[in-house]
């Protein structure tokens, strides 16, 4: 049997931190290495326990000031309660900045957004995420739609768990295009 692996050889970096919501760290993690990515979790330490919402646990790969966009083609932001916390951490600001600057993929959902928010970099772009920060978006400048997926160039967005299978597919189709 064949598997399509798109990814093959491809750098993915995701956030984590306690509160994270447990479906959309997992899911688009367990997806992009079906695809044949390797997927580094990034959290405040390395090495580190951290609880879900739902009290599901990740451990940690590497810490977040370690983090080099360089070494990644993308960075994938889960929501939860997570990304109020990270948001104010000045390495992670830095950290999505160059993401942004260098073109490369930035995926948030639900309260993901919250953190390319803080860096600054969603003046003008397309985006959806949770209702509960919607005006975040709008007041950050940011161009609201209300969709299960919105890609504009390198940014990826949806909003909510219901949401994951089109926002990998999102994913997939801005770091795998057609």
């Amino acid at each position: 049997m064949s598997f399509d692996r798109p990814l093959d050889g491809r750098r993915i970096l995701t956030l984590v931190g306690d509160t994270y919501e447990d479906l959309e760290l997992w899911y688009p993690k367990l997806r992009l290495i079906e695809a044949g990515a390797s997927v580094i979790v990034a959290g405040e330490k390395a090495d580190h326990k951290y609880t879900g919402k739902n009290g599901y646990p990740c451990i940690s790969d590497e810490a977040i000031a370690r983090m080099r966009v360089g070494d990644f083609d993308g960075l994938v932001i889960p929501g939860g309660f997570m990304p109020d916390k990270l948001r104010r951490d000045t390495d992670v600001l830095q950290l999505v900045r160059d993401f942004a600057d260098a073109g490369k993929l930035i995926a948030a959902i639900c309260h993901g957004g919250w953190i390319p928010i803080s860096a600054g970099v969603y003046r003008g772009v397309r985006v959806t995420g949770s209702l509960g920060i919607k005006d975040d978006l709008v007041n950050a400048g940011a161009i609201w739609e209300d969709a299960p997926v919105v890609i504009d160039r390198n940014f990826v967005s949806s909003r909510k768990p219901d949401d994951l299978p089109d926002f990998c597919r999102g994913i997939l189709r801005v770091l795998a295009p057609r």
